[in-house]
């Protein structure tokens, strides 16, 4: 008789701790036979009194770009890239070649400034006797003669 009072009463005492774990929340109820209840509370978080901290944004340093010139003049330009938003050339000579090309009989460009070596060139317009590039890219290519070699 004994054992049946011990484990009526193992099990009234975890159905209280049952009961109670959902009343209280968040407490977690281990209960074992023969032994007492066992209730777990959460850990309460910790506040330190930290002081804040301030960040001081650095002066920014400010950064020149030069930009394209408007208008480039030259007899001949040789680059291994050359860009622009329109080029006027009498000859082409150039494996990549991207844009609208509008082929005409002749290119007339008077005052022509010397000529242009630079591994890239890039300008708003430019005006050529002669490109010999890698790469020609511009919205629009009037020229009279083009080589893709």
């Amino acid at each position: 008789m004994k054992s049946r009072k011990l484990s009526i009463a193992a099990v009234s005492a975890f159905a209280v701790g049952v009961i109670g774990a959902g009343l209280a929340g968040a407490a977690d109820v281990i209960v074992q036979p023969g032994q007492a209840p066992v209730v777990v509370q959460p850990a309460q978080p910790s506040v330190s009194g930290q002081a804040p901290t301030v960040v001081v944004p650095q002066p920014s340093q400010t950064v020149v770009v030069p930009s394209a010139p408007a208008t480039m003049q030259a007899g001949d330009i040789v680059a291994q890239e050359v860009r622009a938003q329109t080029i006027y050339a009498n000859k082409i000579k150039a494996p990549v070649v991207q844009g609208t090309v509008h082929q005409s009989d002749s290119v007339k460009i008077k005052d022509t400034k010397g000529d242009i070596k630079l591994p890239s060139v890039n300008a708003g317009v430019i005006y050529a006797d002669t490109i010999k590039a890698n790469t020609v890219v511009a919205d629009n290519i009037y020229v009279r003669n083009i080589e893709r070699d």
